[in-house]
């Protein structure tokens, strides 16, 4: 028996990288998966391309009838809830003196309030259907200390940790555990954007600051979206029953706590 056998979930941000991993993964347990995203063609293909078990759906989590579409959407194609991954989040760097009151505007309403208002959703229907459920936020390395650099990232990365923490221990009563991953630096296409910033504000050229982060990993290189899914998998399957309110690192050794 595989370990999500039966089960649903609601994956965001799902269309590409980490979050289309985890829906791999969650397909290849047993599960059925919803990849909702706001980029609706990206999400229909990746649909297509993992078979009758996904589906895909248009989701905006910055926008509240958006989120309660989606969610409403994959309980009548899916049935229900068991599992939500929220996993949609931009990325911004800029030195202190330079932030945007509007950058900063969207990073947090994209990864904080995004990750609530879809937490909230997902959680009221597993209220309303009963037999609980389990929610896992993605936080990051950078949640946990901050980077000259990249202050209003990581304020939102650390607010998901506590986030998490809050709604583990309010929603344990209705059976629904909440827990959290905390990747390090994750290769990926997404690393383009990063390394730009970089490139800009520390003067490195292009590829030279990837080539750094990679090379102070402890484990010897930069993580990969499948090295996360291990432990997604087993924060959704019933392994985990009796843990909450916690932020596992998954980071390559990076970060001890």
């Amino acid at each position: 028996m595989k370990r999500l056998d039966g089960k649903t979930a609601l994956i965001t941000g799902a269309a590409r990288g980490i979050g289309l991993a985890f829906a791999k993964a969650y397909v290849a347990e047993g599960a059925k998966v919803a990849i909702a995203d706001i980029d609706s063609a990206r999400a229909h293909q990746a649909a297509a391309d993992l078979g009758p078990a996904a589906i895909a759906v248009e989701m905006d989590v910055t926008r509240q009838e958006s989120i309660d579409m989606a969610v409403r959407e994959t309980v009548s194609q899916l049935g229900q809830i068991d599992i939500l991954i929220n996993n949609a989040a931009i990325f911004s760097a800029a030195p202190v003196v330079e932030i945007d009151r509007a950058d900063f505007a969207r990073v947090f309403d994209i990864n904080v309030a995004g990750t609530l208002f879809t937490l909230q959703a997902v959680a009221r229907h597993m209220i309303e259907r009963g037999g609980g459920g389990k929610i896992i936020n993605m936080a990051s390395q950078a949640g946990r200390r901050g980077e000259p650099l990249v202050a209003v990232y990581c304020a939102s990365k650390a607010a998901i940790i506590s986030l998490t923490q809050s709604a583990a221990l309010n929603l344990i009563e209705h059976g629904i555990n909440v827990n959290a991953i905390a990747p390090g630096v994750v290769d990926g296409e997404h690393w383009d954007g990063v390394d730009a910033f970089f490139a800009k504000y520390e003067k490195k050229a292009p590829g030279q600051k990837k080539k750094e982060v990679g090379e102070a990993v402890p484990f010897g290189r930069m993580g990969t979206a499948e090295d996360l899914t291990g432990m997604a998998v087993f924060l959704a399957s019933e392994d985990a029953n009796y843990i909450l309110a916690q932020t596992y690192n998954v980071d390559g050794g990076q970060w001890m706590s």
